[in-house]
């Protein structure tokens, strides 16, 4: 039976090899959403149609395509400033908030935007808010009001303005390509005609951990987005593979088999101080921190087969967390810390569940046949991931809960390993 290090590195290595296609920008589709939606009505901006993006068509699709709203036609109705904003005739178009707001010219090329969130059901404005910006951050900005629109009616942190990364291959070339949320703006970070594994986001957005096989086995890179600089951090005899950042961005987790066996080491981002924290005789690997720091969620087959289990780092305790099956893998912590994102093995079929850590219940979020590398979202509503279709490699996103379903389609492209990256910091 093949270990789970070569499973890993097989199932990874050909899903990437199977197609050649080109290059192409990432669009959202809704294929479920949720059963009770928020209606919203977006008014068209003042003085917007000047300019050449439309910020509320922007926001209008955040909110769209995260399936928690519904969009509500303004009519005629064209209010600017939340004072103007009667809620008895939008409390009449069924709609429960109103976003109003303007845009002007202000010289030097700047433009300022205002926009209010207005709730229609209780007669109360939930925000109030100007922008001073260039016309090359019109597209954030709009992420930016749809982000203050989501958590003033959910209650958490939208994710509208964070980015993703995720591995792509046109011809022989992989590349490692970072674009927003939406899909939209990809940039190429790396390019390479080796296979390239694992992106990783550092905790402040700024740097990407990957896996390159450019010197014709696996090692681990650190990347500079702001620079485009790039190290070696983990080059060693044998297998370098799974990086991990520690939430405070100081410490990477590698899985490395320079000892004879693929196991769990801790270092500096630098490379430097490199050391041993799992001492087993099985395979260790896809290591990820909890949210506090203080623990790992890992892999191993020290149980005979593949299974998740918790690393406490100051006492080296190991605890395991999977028992229903024989093959669960890929932990994704949860940002709360109170659970767990993870792939597991039912006949045959690869699907995503999550568990609860308190009770230990587990819940079926996606039904396969092959889905895999999970990353969630940095509010913990979204988790984006990768399956196929058609025999080539597609992301798609499900919420934690099951209810809401994307499909992020790049029609004619092979796309693989997603990662969400974290919430801008302000």
């Amino acid at each position: 039976m093949l270990n789970l290090h070569r499973i890993l590195v097989l199932v990874f290595t050909m899903a990437l090899l199977a197609a050649s296609a080109a290059r192409a920008q990432l669009t959202i589709e809704i294929v479920g959403g949720a059963g009770t939606t928020i209606p919203v009505s977006i008014v068209p901006f003042e003085g917007e149609a000047a300019l050449p993006l439309s910020v509320t068509q922007i926001v209008g699709a955040d909110l769209a395509r995260s399936g928690l709203f519904k969009l509500v036609d303004p009519g005629s109705m064209r209010p600017s400033r939340a004072e103007d904003v009667r809620v008895a005739d939008w409390r009449a178009r069924n709609a429960d908030a109103v976003v109003v707001g303007s845009m002007r010219p202000i010289g030097d090329g700047r433009i300022e935007v205002r926009f209010a969130l207005v709730d229609a059901v209780k007669s109360a404005t939930l925000a109030n808010q100007i922008y001073t910006i260039a016309p090359t951050q019109l597209r954030a900005t709009a992420h930016k009001i749809a982000d203050v629109v989501y958590e003033k009616l959910t209650g958490a942190a939208g994710v509208f303005s964070t980015r993703i990364a995720y591995i792509t291959k046109q011809g022989p070339r992989f590349a490692l390509q970072v674009a927003d949320a939406d899909g939209f703006e990809p940039q190429t970070i790396v390019q390479s005609n080796e296979p390239l594994l694992s992106p990783r986001w550092s905790p402040d957005g700024n740097q990407i951990a990957y896996v390159s096989f450019e010197q014709k086995k696996p090692v681990v890179y650190v990347q500079s987005l702001l620079t485009g600089q790039r190290r070696a951090v983990a080059n060693f005899r044998g297998s370098n593979s799974a990086p991990a950042w520690s939430p405070d961005g100081r410490r990477l987790a590698v899985t490395l088999s320079r000892d004879g066996g693929s196991q769990l080491f801790l270092m500096n981002a630098d490379g430097s101080d490199v050391r041993r924290i799992t001492q087993s005789a099985a395979i260790d690997t896809e290591a990820y921190f909890m949210p506090d720091g203080q623990s790992l969620l890992f892999t191993s087959d020290r149980g005979g087969t593949p299974q998740i289990y918790r690393l406490n780092l100051a006492s080296g305790a190991v605890e395991r967390l999977t028992f229903d099956g024989s093959y669960n893998v890929t932990p994704r912590p949860l940002p709360d810390g109170r659970g767990m994102v993870f792939v597991r093995r039912d006949g045959g079929r690869f699907q995503l569940a999550t568990m609860d850590f308190a009770s230990r219940q587990v819940q079926i979020l996606t039904q396969g046949p092959i889905d895999e590398s999970p990353s969630v979202a940095p509010n913990g509503k979204l988790v984006i991931y990768a399956n196929e279709q058609g025999g080539r490699g597609v992301l798609a996103a499900v919420s934690t809960d099951g209810s809401v379903r994307q499909r992020l389609v790049s029609p004619a492209t092979d796309v693989r390993e997603p990662a969400w990256g974290p919430l801008p910091r302000t």
